[in-house]
């Protein structure tokens, strides 16, 4: 599996642990407040986790492109 592949199916993961949370949220399933905040908690890191990955995937791209591309034959 190379690295793209990974981090793709970490975001797929993150992304459906997300919507699985708000979906529950939406649904009417938090009877109390402590659920509430830790749901909350929850989406927030998820949200934080994706933009992280994109911070980190923007990051190696600018990277690559400000290598000098040396091609030797």
């Amino acid at each position: 599996m190379d690295e793209m592949t990974f981090v793709d199916k970490i975001r797929k993961i993150i992304k459906m642990r997300h919507d699985d949370v708000v979906a529950t949220m939406a649904s009417g399933a938090v009877d109390n407040m402590e659920k509430y905040q830790y749901m909350l908690g929850q989406i927030r890191t998820y949200q934080y986790l994706s933009q992280e990955i994109s911070s980190l995937l923007n990051k190696k791209e600018q990277n690559d492109k400000e290598r000098p591309v040396i091609n030797i034959k």
